[in-house]
């Protein structure tokens, strides 16, 4: 690794953006690389606060407090921008090496190369991108980041559900073999919903209120998952609800397998996978009699709960997997831009 580490930037400090610094911290912060500035249009005021004090996560475990334009934590001293624009920063004199593009607002490459003319050489996006061509690789840490080769400029760390589904289809998809998907997202309310109605979207049904009803919304992931297993590609639907609670999500995944199988061996391969080769500790299994919340802060991209596993005939098969939306992939979005500059490094 090169002394001093890389620097990292986040630019969006809302909910992905607050977990992925806090995160880095949690863990503790890499050697491979440090974060040393944010860009937001909150005011210094809120930014302390809200790294400070989280409703879902908690107190921040450490010293936080400002001192001119910088956000100090835990000894860092971090640059704080608030520019509306990635023209409006200039990238190159911060020295910065990767962008974590936290805002979601982006989903381009016209977009993505706004901030590399700004002087940004890599842009890891926390969503995924319009089109596949929109970015040099869209990565699902745990399944294919080994296609990272460095020389890459715009990444897409996909979606939390992505991050979800794909190691677990995968895994049946190789074990027993798969015909045809479908998955319902249960998925948390998000700030895209108002708390009381309000005009609040170009979906009517987000402009009614994110806690008293549950809201079917438009949902990409079939197509995310194609991005990432194009051999299911044409076999996949997806659709999505939001529901009342603040924090952590649910796919209710239903398949029709290439052969016959049961619960017991869905299950197997399921546990087998998350306890050993490249998806250990990224996927979990559990059969323990848990609700949502007890998977709140948990940095697992998928846990199968597989005391709800049921098979209907020999090839019809029901799964459910938690995920902490924010949490979980915040923690991808690290893992995927230490692995990304670690490749970067050792190409110098």
């Amino acid at each position: 690794m090169p002394n001093p580490p890389y620097r990292v930037a986040l630019n969006g400090y809302g909910r992905i953006g607050r977990c992925v610094l806090r995160a880095h911290y949690e863990r503790g912060a890499s050697s491979a690389f440090r974060i040393v500035a944010l860009n937001d249009l909150a005011d210094q005021a809120s930014i302390e606060y809200l790294t400070r004090f989280d409703s879902t996560h908690g107190r921040f475990p450490g010293e936080v407090r400002v001192e001119g334009d910088r956000l100090c934590l835990n000894g860092d001293s971090l640059r704080v921008l608030r520019a509306s624009t990635p023209e409006a920063v200039d990238w190159r004199s911060l020295g910065i090496d990767l962008v974590l593009e936290c805002s979601g607002v982006y989903h381009s490459r016209a977009d993505g190369e706004r901030f590399l003319r700004a002087g940004a050489p890599r842009v890891l996006f926390s969503q995924p991108m319009a089109s596949e061509h929109d970015v040099d690789a869209t990565i699902v840490y745990g399944i294919n980041q080994q296609r990272l080769t460095g020389d890459e400029r715009l990444v897409s760390n996909a979606s939390c559900t992505t991050n979800c589904s794909v190691p677990l289809l995968k895994s049946l998809n190789e074990a027993i073999g798969l015909e045809y998907v479908s998955i319902t997202t249960i998925h948390s309310a998000m700030n895209d919903q108002p708390v009381i109605d309000a005009y609040h979207h170009e979906d009517l049904r987000r402009t009614r209120s994110a806690f008293q009803s549950v809201i079917p919304v438009s949902t990409g992931l079939a197509r995310g998952i194609e991005r990432l297993l194009p051999e299911l590609s044409g076999r996949i639907q997806a659709k999505a609800v939001r529901v009342p609670t603040l924090n952590v999500s649910c796919l209710d995944i239903t398949l029709q397998t290439a052969r016959d199988t049961s619960a017991e061996e869905v299950n197997r391969v399921l546990r087998q996978a998350a306890g050993q080769g490249p998806l250990k500790g990224l996927l979990d299994y559990t059969e323990l009699p848990h609700a949502s919340c007890d998977f709140n802060h948990d940095p697992h991209s998928a846990i199968v709960d597989g005391s709800q596993t049921r098979v209907s005939g020999p090839r019809l098969v029901n799964l459910l997997a938690w995920f902490d939306n924010e949490w979980g992939f915040a923690n991808r979005m690290l893992d995927v831009a230490g692995h990304w500059l670690g490749v970067a490094a050792a190409r110098r």
